[in-house]
């Protein structure tokens, strides 16, 4: 037992949420919320009966979708929730980065808010004076570090609130998500940092939708799905369990459409994505050559139509999109009856993670038909990428030539060194 730092005993977290009853009916609704009446009170539970224990020196990562708890056990490791059940155990100093750059204030130099910020992360002041240099090489802001963090961009106030992070020493830290900050380089150099925590005996536990960094800096994984722990293991065998489950059969999409406003003249009715052989699959590679088919259904010709496919990261965020469309001189009609669009890439560009494919039928400015969630692609690792995304390119080599000795004509004097 006392090897453990952090200890979950059956612990649960539950909210209570309210509905507002006879939403359809305005009138109705402001008069039943001016008197308190009509609504319905649901429990939501974030975290259910959860066990787990994080031994002294070791780095857990937790994965899972969207709302499936993570940030609620952070939450209540940190102590910003307390549990509804159950009993959390911590032997220990604990540090939490939740938000890179909480704390700081836009009126008060860079040099301020490492005090400022410092302090409310737990820091002595003596401390953060005898760490002051360091964290501003490391924030490369040396420069800047008596300007308002107001006139700084948004990369240098991400690159400051890590490095005051960095320069903590608790016995445990937890960390959600602070490391997509800054660019590639920077972002390597903060897991530089987290290695060298992790080498230092620090235990950690480390909340990301990066696949790559869960399974470059964890030690064991535990992916949570609907507030529970469903798995705990390598972090090759959990995010490997995780992407399988997140992968799902996509020929045929039998969602309704996601909005009222589509016109419903046709209709989107299957999406597939093919490796370069043929082969249909929902697994791909960064760099990898792929072909994307969807399926319609029209019931009469429609003029000057557009196709989608919206490819969305894991956090919702869009990474990309592939669009079907004519020209002024060669519009793209839909012909009534079925048909299927291909989209052709000669090299994937996303990096590594777990994407939602979402699908539009357009006719600018109306929607015709529009699914969301009707498939999902793994990216697994390729080519390598350190930044957002891959991008296809080629090169050529160019040989460096002598340029000919010039001439002297008549009588010009060339003076040379």
């Amino acid at each position: 037992m006392q090897n453990v730092d952090l200890k979950f005993e059956h612990v649960s977290k539950v909210y209570r949420i309210t509905h507002q009853a006879d939403a359809a009916h305005p009138a109705s609704g402001l008069v039943s919320r001016v008197l308190g009446r009509g609504k319905r009170i649901e429990d939501f539970w974030a975290v259910r009966d959860v066990s787990f224990e994080v031994q002294r020196g070791e780095v857990v990562g937790i994965i899972g979708h969207n709302g499936a708890g993570k940030s609620t056990v952070l939450k209540l490791l940190s102590n910003i929730t307390a549990p509804t059940a159950g009993e959390i155990t911590i032997h220990g100093h604990l540090s939490a980065l939740i938000e890179v750059g909480s704390g700081f204030h836009p009126e008060l130099s860079g040099r301020e808010n490492v005090f400022l910020s410092g302090s409310i992360l737990g820091m002595r002041r003596a401390e953060i004076a005898a760490k002051l240099d360091s964290i501003v090489e490391f924030a490369e802001l040396a420069d800047f570090i008596d300007t308002p963090v107001k006139r700084y961009s948004s990369g240098m106030y991400v690159r400051l609130g890590f490095a005051i992070a960095a320069h903590l020493d608790p016995d445990i830290l937890l960390l959600d998500e602070v490391l997509a900050v800054g660019d590639a380089r920077f972002q390597a150099k903060c897991l530089d940092r987290i290695d060298e925590l992790r080498r230092a005996g620090r235990t950690i536990v480390f909340i990301s939708h990066d696949l790559s960094a869960v399974a470059r800096l964890c030690s064991r994984v535990l992916l949570m799905s609907h507030g529970q722990v469903v798995a705990s293991g390598t972090p090759t065998d959990v995010i490997a369990e995780y992407a399988n489950a997140s992968t799902m059969s996509s020929s045929s999409l039998t969602a309704s459409a996601a909005s009222k406003n589509c016109t419903g003249e046709a209709s989107l009715t299957s999406v597939t994505v093919h490796k370069a052989d043929g082969t249909e699959t929902a697994v791909l590679r960064t760099g990898e050559p792929f072909t994307a088919r969807i399926g319609y259904a029209a019931g009469r010709r429609i003029t000057n139509a557009a196709f989608v496919l919206f490819l969305n990261s894991e956090d919702g965020d869009l990474a990309c999109q592939l669009t079907a469309e004519g020209s002024d001189t060669n519009p793209l009609d839909i012909q009534p009856g079925s048909g299927i669009v291909e989209f052709s890439c000669a090299e994937l560009g996303l990096r590594p993670g777990i994407y939602q494919i979402d699908l539009t039928i357009e006719q600018y400015p109306k929607i015709i038909d529009w699914r969301t969630r009707c498939a999902t692609l793994r990216v697994d690792p390729g080519k390598l990428v350190r930044g957002r995304f891959h991008m296809p390119s080629s090169w050529r080599r160019l040989e460096n030539r002598k340029e000919p000795a010039p001439t002297e004509r008549g009588n010009t004097n060339v003076s040379r060194a």
